[in-house]
């Protein structure tokens, strides 16, 4: 504990950001990290608990109180070395996780809790910018080949982790970059993909390969991209010794009004890759914006949020986001701690400007000439935990692109049908993540690790399950494993 009275003696410093005005006119991160002086005096607020919460918050299970204190102490680089213990990618997580450690910090019973996902994100930030970040193959091959469908943060998870233990790793991707939806899903200005880009160096340095443009499916193409070539599952299952299913839950939630076939409707994912792309100096991108336009977001989460963010520095008319269930509530403290609460969540993209209306229902969409014109909506009563619609309480406003943010449903069901895997009530890949044979699937050697198998979920999450699924392989192939969980 790096000083006994820290969490009396100083109060929780945000990182420092750029104006909403000002960020809305580019793509590219806006916040900037911590200071060494400012991450270790938010280092020594930490209380080092006896129990701490905040790791078991964490998904994880990141070893908090103990890198709290070496950034105290200014010790970076062994704070790095325990960061890296947990976690593969800080840096993704130190962006972009919603922080349920934080919610799980003692401190917050009465008081801001311990600034961690910032002292976090100094902490690898700064081991980037010294050089301590190196790759790390693997003293001794084992012979052994697995494949890893899917390179978001499960993927990129599992398949580090099986390549430092020896195995000869490959993962296949179906677009033309690896990162998956951390590349195509995440926008620049909350994650610059630079940083996807190096950990991809470390990895091939590591002895990864990586295989974009390849769709893994018995169904006809459908990633939307024409270099993309089809990959039969039987042929990988007779050429890898385990197969490891890691892609996103990408199917979207539709909505089913009247419109809906209207041009200007469009799925999150049909609008936010674009940009990415474009940042990226892609050329011919799809010509779809928000300049000029009156937006209308429907659904209240990250994704919807991501629109919203996206539709500003696209130069949009107006932005209104849409939810349908009711406005939460905004405790100072947390109601339920040490869990995570049902909470009003402000983002960045949400301070640089949109409408937004709890408790509404979509009715219809209206259209002239085959295009969107406007959105008619009615109010909800939520009783019981169910909606109940206002009577009178109709309305429409202009709409000239309506974007769908609802979230998603379910993995890409032909990955799950060609490989003939069960899969459970929701569509995911059914696996256990408990006892002897945790994270296998219905099919011999065939392991399914998260979005794929949990459904929706967090990057934090992702990289949970894909560093305990690649010990799970790696028992699977080696007998035992020296692998962390």
């Amino acid at each position: 504990m790096g000083k006994v009275t820290g969490f009396l003696e100083f109060q929780r410093l945000e990182e420092a950001h750029q104006a909403p005005q000002e960020r809305k006119q580019h793509y590219r991160e806006f916040v900037v990290r911590l200071s060494d002086d400012e991450a270790k005096v938010q280092g020594a607020r930490c209380m080092d608990c006896g129990t701490p919460f905040c790791m078991s918050g964490c998904p994880v299970n990141n070893i908090i109180p103990d890198w709290n204190d070496l950034v105290f102490r200014q010790d970076w680089q062994a704070a790095i070395q325990t960061l890296h213990s947990t976690n593969n990618f800080p840096e993704f997580t130190g962006r972009v996780c919603p922080a349920p450690c934080e919610e799980a910090c003692v401190l917050r019973i009465n008081a801001d809790p311990v600034g961690i996902k910032s002292i976090e994100h100094a902490i690898v930030d700064r081991a980037w910018e010294s050089g301590w970040i190196a790759p790390q193959p693997a003293g001794q091959k084992t012979g052994k080949k697995v494949a890893v469908i899917g390179s978001g943060p499960a993927g990129l998870a599992a398949a580090q982790q099986l390549a430092r233990a020896g195995h000869a790793v490959t993962v296949f991707e179906k677009n033309d970059r690896i990162g998956g939806l951390l590349r195509y899903g995440i926008p620049d200005f909350k994650m610059e993909k630079s940083h996807i880009d190096r950990r991809i160096e470390q990895m091939k340095a590591e002895g990864v390969e990586f295989r974009t443009n390849h769709v893994v499916a018995s169904a006809p193409l459908g990633a939307g991209n024409a270099n993309a070539q089809a990959v039969d599952p039987n042929k990988l299952l007779a050429e890898f010794d385990a197969v490891v299913l890691a892609g996103g839950a990408e199917v979207p939630r539709d909505l089913p009004v009247p419109g809906r076939e209207l041009d200007g409707v469009h799925f999150a994912m049909d609008f936010l890759p674009l940009q990415n792309r474009r940042v990226a100096g892609d050329r011919g991108v799809r010509d779809l914006w928000a300049k000029g336009k009156h937006v209308v977001v429907i659904g209240g989460g990250d994704t919807g949020s991501d629109c919203v963010g996206t539709s500003n520095r696209h130069g949009a008319a107006s932005v209104t986001q849409f939810e349908l269930l009711p406005m939460p509530p905004d405790p100072e403290l947390n109601p339920v701690w040490p869990y995570w609460p049902t909470r009003l969540r402000t983002s960045s993209s949400h301070e640089e400007g949109a409408e937004r209306d709890w408790s509404i229902a979509t009715k219809q969409l209206q259209g002239e000439n085959g295009k969107v014109k406007a959105l008619k909506a009615v109010r909800l009563e939520w009783k019981d935990g169910k909606p109940v619609e206002v009577a009178g309480s109709e309305f429409t406003i202009p709409a000239d692109l309506v974007l769908l943010a609802m979230g998603f449903v379910s993995p890409v069901q032909s990955v799950l049908e060609g490989f003939g895997v069960e899969k459970d009530a929701r569509g995911n890949a059914r696996a256990t993540t408990d006892g002897v044979g945790c994270y296998t699937t219905s099919v011999p050697k065939v392991f399914a690790a998260g979005d794929m198998r949990r459904g929706q979920s967090l990057v934090v999450w992702a990289i949970r399950e894909g560093r305990q699924c690649a010990r799970a392989v790696d028992e699977f192939l080696m007998g035992s494993s020296e692998l962390p969980r």
